[in-house]
């Protein structure tokens, strides 16, 4: 598998993306270049001078945390935070678009668990092109429940960030640019944007947190020899105790934490993380026969390494058994849910009157809100594909549990799939279910997205968008209002519920038909603070502030 007889390396130093950490994050997401194949430059995306992928934020729960993202492309990108229970006006997703040129600053209270999360491009119709060329990076929160647990999490040492992906070449000259449209699969793994990668572990409990970020492949995932890992984290957070397992599946944008057990190993033997993907169903993405072609690849239907591990010494505190228990997870039932809701998976038969894969025979329209869901009501979602072929489905704002996996081949809920989620895998002619509560954020204006996460199928039209709309009687309160120095700060300080958008309005007489809006703010507590910044409005003697109360809906 070698690139116009280049010379492959045995094996190359597995990288693993720089760390930052506080409450202030700065990316920039800029074009670069990387050479993969010695003579040969690749034009690549990347955050913060690295020349592929991003560095892992690092968080911790209950933190406020601003994000200041630069955009120096020359195209338009949005930042999706894929995981994270925020406001939708924060989400990233592609209404929250950012301009060439230009930076965006979104800030949030961080209300996730302890888990691996991640950030990418979530711009409609180029969402696959951004990604393919290396736009994304993890994120790790943290928390007092897991930090209180003796477990690995010394990053990059027994802590390791696995991104899995893999990428198709074209050459022109000195150039081996990436395959970005029309292409499910790639020829050629990265781990971590790195070919042929290794990584020495210590002899000792080591944890490997590991993202899917393909375009459309899954991933069996295995060892060389066979031997037993345990499961100790699924998209959202910890399972409540370690499985045992020889096998995982992972689809994409689904994210799993191993524990690998080394302890017995000899200082300087090696082992194989290996993708057991060959013999698998019509249905496995990936396992498709094809070589070449838009779904074909040089890896489909085969077994390949994802990292050759060599062992090294322990450290000097080495974790050398696993917890019998992890925590206690608290998920919905069958008695709390108020509404049973199914979306279908319609579409995607080529050659037919519906060539391109839809939900519910509806393609994506930024200005079409599918769903409309109640604040804190608990829900059953049902997802039913009856289209052309399997997909990941990802949700935003919410983590779910799976409750039910019925027909189609590998039905059921597998043991390991025993944790929060917000992605979930489902096969041709299958239906999956889970439960979720939508608390905390409403709006009347921002929705959330629901997506296939194969980012070809979400480019064309494989998407909805939902609203979480509050209809309970509104909380508002002028607390202060002030206005100080030379008019130079004018601060409008209210009560507000919870998760719930509200619109500024300013007028220079209060007459009926003079307001305008000038803003907007989501509160994320119990107050909401807006503050004015247009010098014109400050350079007035007289002006008038008010807050609109959202249109309820029946």
């Amino acid at each position: 598998m070698l690139l116009n007889g280049a010379t492959a390396q045995t094996y190359n130093p597995l990288w693993v993306p720089p760390t930052l950490t506080g409450t202030t994050f700065s990316l920039s997401l800029n074009q670069t270049n990387k050479q993969f194949f010695a003579g040969k430059t690749t034009l690549t995306y990347a955050y913060n001078n690295n020349d592929f992928w991003g560095p892992t934020l690092i968080m911790n729960k209950g933190d406020k945390v601003q994000i200041n993202l630069t955009n120096t492309l020359v195209d338009t990108t949005t930042t999706h935070w894929h995981g994270f229970h925020i406001p939708a006006i924060m989400d990233g997703g592609p209404h929250q678009t950012v301009p060439a040129g230009t930076t965006w600053s979104p800030s949030f209270t961080i209300l996730n668990n302890a888990a691996t999360y991640w950030y990418h491009p979530h711009l409609h119709e180029f969402t696959q092109q951004q990604l393919t060329r290396g736009a994304g990076g993890l994120i790790i929160i943290r928390d007092a429940e897991e930090a209180a647990l003796a477990l690995p999490r010394t990053y990059g040492v027994d802590d390791l960030p696995l991104v899995l992906t893999s990428r198709r070449f074209t050459t022109n000259g000195a150039n081996a640019n990436f395959v970005v449209t029309n292409s499910a699969y790639g020829d050629y793994l990265l781990a971590n944007g790195t070919l042929n990668a290794q990584v020495s572990l210590p002899k000792q409990v080591v944890r490997l947190r590991i993202l899917n970020a393909e375009i459309e492949r899954s991933y069996n995932l295995g060892f060389s020899d066979n031997r037993t890992f345990h499961v100790i984290g699924t998209d959202g957070g910890l399972v409540e105790a370690p499985i045992a397992v020889t096998r995982v599946v992972l689809a994409v944008g689904e994210r799993v934490e191993l524990l690998l057990d080394l302890t017995a190993d000899t200082v300087g033997a090696t082992l194989d993380f290996k993708a057991y993907n060959s013999g698998q169903a019509r249905d496995f993405p990936g396992g498709e026969p094809a070589t070449s072609g838009p779904f074909g690849s040089l890896l489909n239907n085969t077994t390949f390494n994802l990292l050759h591990i060599n062992v090294s010494a322990a450290t000097a505190n080495p974790i050398t058994t696993r917890p019998a228990v992890l925590k206690t997870n608290s998920f919905w039932t069958a008695n709390d849910v108020t509404r049973n809701r199914t979306v279908t998976i319609t579409g995607g038969f080529p050659g037919s009157a519906t060539p391109l894969f839809t939900f519910d025979n509806t393609s994506f329209s930024l200005g079409v809100f599918n769903q409309t869901v109640n604040l804190n009501e608990v829900e059953k979602w049902t997802i039913s594909n009856t289209s052309g072929f399997s997909h990941s489905f990802h949700i935003h704002d919410i983590q779910f549990n799976l409750i039910s996996r019925t027909g189609g081949l590998n039905a059921g809920v597998k043991n390991y799939e025993a944790g929060w989620k917000d992605t979930l895998f489902v096969a041709q002619n299958q239906s999956v279910s889970f439960l979720a509560k939508f608390d905390t954020f409403a709006s009347y204006s921002n929705p959330f997205m629901y997506h296939c996460h194969f980012a070809n199928h979400e480019d064309e039209g494989l998407m909805g968008q939902f609203l979480v709309v509050n209809n309970a009687v509104e909380d508002l309160a002028i607390s202060s209002f002030t206005r100080t120095g030379t008019n130079n700060q004018i601060v409008l300080q209210f009560k507000a519920t919870p998760g719930t958008t509200y619109t500024l309005q300013f007028s220079n007489d209060a007459t009926t038909g003079s307001w305008v809006d000038i803003g907007s703010v989501t509160s994320d507590g119990t107050a909401v603070t807006f503050t004015e910044t247009d010098p014109t409005r400050l350079a007035k003697a007289r002006g008038f502030y008010r807050v609109a109360l959202p249109k309820i809906w029946y």
